[in-house]
């Protein structure tokens, strides 16, 4: 299958108890998330907005009970007002209700120049 035939082309908006729910439900099934639970839990802005876009498809061959996820790019909203990327798999039935961005939002993706998780907190502990 190619990783990007039918690929959704829109990207999401969600709340912080959204993603922690989408975080949640990624580590129950063992699905990829570059930052765990607890970081996110820990660190995101409880007030945020987050983006996800799906980047591929992407399926466990090894895990055939599984069906293929969306691997997402993730632009997190974080205390202090800091954007860090991340990238998360998403079901397709967890991906699609969630609120589609318009061009009334504000939407931020990750560019050349984001930090990333690490960096942030490299960044925190020279400061």
């Amino acid at each position: 299958m190619d990783r990007y035939e039918d690929l959704p082309g829109e990207v999401k908006v969600i709340d912080t108890p959204t993603l922690l729910r989408l975080q949640e439900r990624a580590e129950g099934l063992g699905l990829a998330q570059r930052l765990g639970r607890a970081w996110v839990r820990a660190h995101a802005d409880p007030q945020g907005r987050h983006w996800l876009r799906p980047a591929l498809w992407h399926e466990l061959t090894h895990r055939p009970e599984l069906p293929r996820q969306l691997r997402c790019e993730a632009a997190l909203a974080v205390r202090g007002g800091d954007r860090v990327r991340s990238l998360l798999d998403v079901l397709p039935e967890d991906f699609a209700p969630l609120r589609t961005a318009t061009s009334r939002d504000r939407v931020w993706m990750p560019v050349g120049g984001v930090l990333s998780a690490g960096d942030r907190t490299a960044r925190q502990d020279e400061g």
